[in-house]
């Protein structure tokens, strides 16, 4: 591709998270027990029957990642293998095909080089969100897995997560609903763990905090994770720590986080279940992560009828979730070493 292809005239600053159409997506179907070769297309609609597995049955996974802009101009992925073993998980599980790894990286590749021009330059404080998905179409009525899938790349430019830009404090409520049931499909990242949890999350909001917080559905004592992210808690003891369960699901930005905090800030970490109530005083730090949120500070917390703060006024971002983000985006963006090996570039 021509280096020299024009960005888009967009205020790159002032984008939020939510879906701008771009120019092309990839596409490529898997009929008859193969997958077929794929193609970018224009449409950004999908036609699928309707009795496709994925709109009655929730046959359907996706994910998540981002592409950055370096200051060298070189736009690079954040450990795209991992998503790739990741939808692989959640396709056996769902009884789909897999997404042979060479051909998802291929795709998204192709996906966010053929949309050059929607990248978000280095500095913007933007980045290219990337949506893999794999949905299981054709002709279906019974409870029965689909005999056709198509598998998805699709982009679209987008700013923070959360309302305000960086590292912005953030605050949580905690849920009466279950997200996932200890032996379910917590752990897989599938659409139907999502639609359960809108109504908790604008429950969450009514209360004035900007997620909800799920506690183990066993016996609602130990954190699982927030809506639409994984926690890590930094303790009063200097270690770093994060809710360890089943129903969890395995975020690729929480297990480079708990690298990082081991191999470069020298902190003792652990997965391990943690007990909201009974532990909370030990708390000196918490964040919400994941590709979307990257890291957001929790200040405080609804639990029990009352907001109780994680730190002394649950606004103020701690040292070391300002560490731990100041060193998670450096890589990102190629302005650290990636001594982890973690940075896939596209080769425009």
């Amino acid at each position: 591709m021509d280096a020299k292809v024009a960005k888009k005239n967009l205020n790159w600053a002032e984008l939020g998270f939510q879906y701008l159409r771009t120019d092309f997506r990839f596409s490529a179907c898997h009929v008859d027990g193969e997958w077929q070769a794929g193609s970018l297309v224009e449409d950004e609609n999908i036609s699928v029957h309707e009795g496709a597995p994925a709109l009655h049955y929730a046959q359907q996974c996706f994910e998540g990642m981002k592409a950055q802009t370096a200051e060298d101009g070189r736009i690079l992925l954040f450990r795209p293998d991992l998503n790739s073993e990741r939808m692989n998980q959640a396709a056996s599980r769902l009884l789909m095909p897999e997404v042979p790894r060479e051909m998802f990286i291929a795709a998204v590749e192709e996906t966010v080089r053929a949309n050059y021009a929607w990248i978000p330059p280095y500095g913007s404080g933007a980045s290219l969100y990337i949506r893999p998905m794999l949905i299981g179409v054709g002709e279906n009525l019974g409870l029965k897995p689909a005999r056709s899938f198509e598998f998805r790349v699709f982009v679209s430019p987008v700013g923070p997560y959360y309302k305000e830009a960086g590292l912005a404090v953030i605050s949580l409520a905690v849920s009466g609903m279950d997200r996932a049931a200890p032996n379910g499909t917590g752990s897989y990242k599938v659409g139907a763990n999502y639609a359960g949890g809108l109504l908790a999350t604008r429950k969450a909001q009514e209360l004035g905090a900007s997620e909800a917080l799920y506690l183990d559905a066993a016996e609602g004592r130990f954190i699982d994770e927030a809506g639409s992210a994984n926690i890590v808690i930094a303790l009063k003891d200097g270690s770093l720590v994060t809710p360890a369960s089943n129903a969890i699901l395995p975020s690729i930005t929480r297990r480079s986080l708990m690298t990082i905090a081991s191999d470069k800030l020298g902190m003792s970490t652990a997965d391990r279940p943690v007990e909201l109530r009974t532990e909370f005083e030990d708390f000196q730090e918490m964040g919400a992560c994941g590709t979307a949120a990257v890291l957001s500070p929790v200040g405080r917390i609804w639990f029990d009828d009352a907001w109780h703060n994680v730190n002394d006024d649950g606004q103020t971002v701690g040292p070391v979730m300002q560490q731990l983000y100041d060193t998670l985006i450096g890589i990102q963006k190629g302005e650290l070493d990636d001594s982890f090996g973690w940075l896939h570039e596209v080769d425009i």
